[in-house]
């Protein structure tokens, strides 16, 4: 998509961020889930933490001054714990840009290889990811407290390390 800008978050994005990691989840992952009372309300403070958290690791995408989408990696990892475009701005190659830019980061520090994991039963979460060209390595069972179980699937992409200096003036 033409005109979409890759940047660092920066603090005051953490709302935008929150909002639309949620809408996200809403639209793709709720629907697999047994709704209980206060999913809905422990998943929105869930999000905004690790946003409140993992802001400096952050990238987003802008569209015409507006975030429509971002992606956050785990300091001394080579791991992508998030990747969120708005739903109505999905399929339109942002959440490709976005992870992208993120492996390039990753190729830059270092990293060999890169890991995320989505929900199983969000087909198509997979299937973009194996589109970008990330391979299913495993299932397992999400073991976080307050949801109902459900299978993970763990997937890896190889990277281009950048083998030199990168002088930092």
């Amino acid at each position: 998509m033409t005109g979409v800008l890759i940047r660092k978050a920066e603090m005051t994005d953490a709302p935008r961020l929150a909002d639309i990691a949620f809408r996200a989840w809403e639209n793709g992952i709720f629907p697999i889930l047994r709704d209980k009372p206060g999913l809905k309300d422990a998943e929105r403070r869930r999000l905004s933490q690790a946003v409140g958290q993992g802001w400096r690791h952050t990238i987003v995408a802008e569209l015409d001054g507006v975030v429509v989408g971002w992606c956050s990696r785990v300091p001394g990892r080579s791991y992508i714990p998030y990747l969120f475009v708005m739903p109505e701005m999905q399929g339109h190659g942002i959440g490709a840009l976005l992870l992208d830019r993120m492996e390039t980061i990753l190729e830059l520090q270092g990293a060999e290889r890169v890991h995320l994991e989505t929900p199983a039963d969000h087909v198509r979460a997979v299937r973009f990811y194996e589109r970008q060209g990330y391979r299913i390595l495993a299932l397992k069972p999400d073991g976080r407290e307050g949801h109902s179980p459900f299978m993970s699937v763990h997937l890896e992409k190889r990277l281009r390390p950048y083998d030199g200096d990168i002088d930092e003036d």
